[in-house]
């Protein structure tokens, strides 16, 4: 990007400053006011006594955790650990080295039980459970209370429980991880699982687990302190330090850990204002990269998150004055999330930077029996490369692949005679696309109302 510009700027200094965090959410970039407005003022109090006490925090936050989890199954391991078949675990370790079948590949949510013996002095002076670093979020429990819940494959689990959650002899420590890409599980090594007690002295804890698999696949609640999805703490760490530096544009490029959760455009908007308050320029522009393709192509019209994740940036861009957005959606790979053409999109974020940021749908209507949408930032025509437009879907109760035909800045839909209220385009995880203008820019994923 920054190349590309100095070419088309010779006498232009250009800086970068390079802010970035892998697996975050938007809400962990967003600012105080935007956390506020979006979130609520009850979030941003639990993110206060999580500060000044964190199992205040965990015990305020917990039932919207089990309230999501009576959602996904109705097996409650922390309460009734005895409801369900465990299987001993081999070892600490990424479950994918345990040499566990089950195991192999898996993500999706495993319990792991780890029983206790404590003698009464032992119980009464507390202890603190120590679990290692876990990949990738955790909900822990001591005899059925909640005490613990955290995100990310590179902080350490360390949770403070006190004495009255523990008793003599036998003790219950259940631990829900879930695991949504790669490997999953305790990372280890075994001696970083253990109980410190108050007197110093410990107990190991890097053996006798066991676990069970859950069939619940779907994403938990994530608290406000999560580490990488946490209210505005990444943003607060990495960008609100410049203080009101003179930039003299944004380019944003994340939404991967935001798929499947709604509202995306509204927090990518709180995320824009934020920008422009701290810099002190309500007009600083900002750039954002729309999702390239990653996971399933989709051989018939499907619901797709990461679609849905585009469109939203679409609208967010689309009623945002300054801001462009650029489609990545053609330079991704399927079987890997960190596409590896970025000097492609260097040059694409450039050229929006220059006031060129390719073609937009902004509108579909009828015309007779078809469906025409409209594009803006077209340069020359738009053509399907290697034949006519792919992608394009008619919709109204469901969705069906059709004909379609570039004219000019717009693409005429062919219609079937069925009844049609909505068009998509490119409405997949990793679409199939080939409509280009003449400047080789595409649109990204749009879901239109027809007029």
């Amino acid at each position: 990007m920054a190349r590309a510009l100095r070419k088309a700027e010779p006498g232009v200094a250009i800086g970068l400053i390079d802010a970035t965090w892998g697996g975050t959410a938007i809400r962990a970039w967003l600012d105080p006011v935007a956390t506020r407005s979006i979130y609520g003022a009850q979030d941003a109090a639990l993110l206060e006594t999580y500060d000044r006490d964190p199992l205040a925090a965990n015990t305020a936050f917990a039932p919207r955790w089990i309230d999501w989890w009576r959602t996904q199954d109705t097996v409650e391991p922390w309460r009734t650990p005895d409801a369900v078949q465990w299987s001993p675990v081999p070892g600490v370790g990424p479950w994918d080295s345990l040499g566990e079948a089950p195991l192999q590949g898996f993500t999706g949510w495993v319990w792991f039980r780890r029983t206790v013996t404590l003698t009464a002095e032992q119980a009464r002076g507390g202890a603190t459970v120590s679990l290692g670093i876990i990949d990738d979020g955790d909900q822990a429990f001591v005899n059925g209370k909640p005490v613990g819940n955290s995100f990310g494959w590179s902080n350490p689990r360390d949770y403070a429980v006190p004495g009255s959650y523990w008793k003599a002899g036998a003790n219950e420590v259940v631990v829900a991880v879930w695991n949504s890409y790669g490997t999953g599980g305790f990372m280890g090594p075994a001696d970083r699982l253990k109980l410190t007690l108050t007197d110093g002295s410990s107990v190991k804890l890097g053996d006798q687990w066991r676990y069970w698999i859950s069939a619940a696949r779907g994403a938990p609640p994530r608290p406000p302190w999560d580490t990488i999805a946490g209210l505005g703490l990444i943003g607060n760490a990495m960008v609100a330090p410049l203080g009101a530096i003179g930039l003299r544009g944004v380019a944003w490029y994340q939404g991967e850990s935001d798929s499947g959760q709604t509202g995306y455009d509204v927090r990518l908007r709180g995320l824009i204002d934020g920008y422009r308050r701290q810099s002190g320029d309500p007009a600083l522009p900002v750039l954002v990269v729309g999702l390239a393709g990653y996971g399933s192509p989709g051989a018939a019209p499907v619901e797709s998150g990461w679609g849905k994740l585009r469109d939203e940036q679409r609208r967010a861009v689309a009623g945002t004055p300054g801001t462009a957005l650029v489609s990545a959606i053609d330079i991704g790979s399927r079987t890997d999330i960190h596409p590896g053409d970025k000097n492609e999109l260097g040059k694409r974020l450039a050229r929006a930077a220059l006031g060129k940021p390719g073609p937009q749908a902004v509108s579909a209507r009828r015309d007779g029996g078809d469906v025409v949408v409209s594009f803006n930032g077209v340069e020359g025509a738009l053509v399907g490369w290697s034949g006519a437009p792919i992608g394009f879907e008619l919709c109204a109760q469901t969705c069906r692949f059709a004909a379609a035909v570039a004219e000019g800045s717009s693409v005429r839909v062919k219609g079937d005679g069925q009844p049609v209220t909505r068009v998509r385009y490119a409405w997949a995880d990793t679409p199939v696309v080939n409509l280009y203008d003449a400047a080789a820019m595409t649109p990204t994923s749009f879901e239109l109302v027809v007029e």
